[in-house]
C-alpha cells in the first residue's frame, strides 16, 4: 500500500508506504526527504543508516533526514514510512508552534529511536488510519489536511522523545539551545570548527555550551563539530566517487595532508585505509 500527495508546481511531496523497501523508488520525489520509519511488526527490523545497522523493535519509530543515507538491504519485513520534503512541511517554519520539534530531526547527532508505549498504540494506529482516509479524499484542501495530520504526528512523537530521550534536568529553553547548536553545526561545519563561533551565533558563552552539553550527554560541543566533519567525510568516501583531495577541499581543508591527519585522528584510519576497509556500494 502506497499513498502520495504531490504538488508539481511547488515541488512538494508527502507520502505514506506500508513497505518502504518496495515502494521507496516509486514516489514522484525520491531524494531530499525527511522520514518517519515505524516498525509495526511484532519482530525486530534492521535498517542501515550511513552504513551502520540500526535495529527497530516492535512499535518503535525513528526519524531520518536528507543528510543521512538509508539502506533497506537487510530489512526483511515491511517497514512503514511517512516521507515529506521541506516544500511540503518545513521543520524550521513550524518550530515555534511545536516546542522543540526539531529534536526529532536535527536536534541530536544520535539517531532518535522512540518506543510507542502500550497505552498509546491505539492513538498512533488511529492516526495512521486517518492518514489513509485523507489520502483517499482528493479535493482542494487535501494538502492542508495532510499537513495538519503530519503536525499531529510530529507533536505526538516529540512528546515521547522528550520523555524518553531528553534528560529531565533540562528545560525547554536548554533543549532548544542544544537543538539549535546541532542545526548550526549541520549548516556551517565546513567553515566553522570552533565552539566560540557557534556560541557567538547562539548569543551564549562557550562555557555555557560546554556546561549544557556535559549535562546532556558525554560529547563536548567541540567533539560534536569534529564528529560532524568526519561523518560527512565518511559519507563522501562511501557514497561518491570523489578522491581524497576533492573531499578535503569540499570539507574546507586547504591542504589534503591536513585532512588526512584530521581524519586519522578522529577515526584511527587514514582516508585511504578507511576507503579500503569500508567498501559500501552506492
Amino acid at each position: 500500500m502506497k499513498f502520495e500527495f504531490y504538488d508539481g508546481k511547488l515541488g512538494s511531496i508527502f507520502g505514506l508506504s506500508d513497505d518502504i523497501k518496495k515502494d521507496g523508488r516509486s514516489f514522484s520525489i525520491t531524494s531530499g526527504t525527511i522520514n518517519f520509519l515505524w516498525n509495526r511488526n511484532s519482530e525486530n527490523i534492521e535498517i542501515l543508516i550511513d552504513g551502520f545497522p540500526v535495529v527497530l523493535g516492535p512499535n518503535q519509530l525513528t526519524t531520518t533526514t536528507y543528510l543521512q543515507h538509508i539502506s533497506f538491504e537487510n530489512t526483511t519485513l515491511p517497514l512503514t514510512a511517512f516521507l515529506f520534503n521541506r516544500e511540503f512541511y518545513c521543520i524550521a517554519d513550524h518550530d515555534a508552534e511545536v516546542s522543540c520539534n526539531g529534536i526529532l530531526f536535527f536536534g541530536t547527532q544520535d539517531l532518535p529511536i522512540i518506543t510507542i508505549p502500550k497505552d498509546q498504540e491505539r492513538k498512533f494506529n488511529t492516526l495512521y488510519e486517518i492518514f489513509q482516509d485523507e489520502f483517499s479524499t482528493s479535493d482542494k484542501i487535501q494538502g492542508d489536511m495532510l499537513q495538519m495530520l503530519l503536525k499531529r504526528l510530529i507533536i505526538m512523537a516529540t512528546r515521547l522523545a522528550k520523555e524518553q530521550l531528553i534528560i529531565k534536568k533540562l528545560d525547554n529553553d536548554q533543549i532548544d539551545v542544544i537543538r539549535k547548536f546541532n542545526v548550526l553545526v549541520d549548516e556551517h561545519y565546513r567553515s566553522k570548527r570552533k565552539v566560540s563561533e557557534y556560541a557567538e551565533l547562539l548569543f551564549k558563552s562557550p562555557k555555557t555550551l560546554s556546561n549544557l552539553f556535559s549535562i546532556y550527554n558525554q560529547k563536548s560541543p567541540q567533539q560534536i563539530i569534529l564528529d560532524r566533519v568526519a561523518l560527512e567525510a565518511k559519507r563522501l568516501i562511501n557514497y561518491t566517487d570523489k578522491q581524497n583531495q576533492e573531499i578535503a577541499y569540499e570539507l574546507g581543508f586547504n591542504d589534503p595532508a591536513h585532512f588526512s591527519r584530521f581524519f586519522k585522528k578522529v577515526t584511527s584510519l587514514s582516508p585511504t585505509e578507511y576507503r579500503e576497509t569500508h567498501n559500501i556500494l552506492h
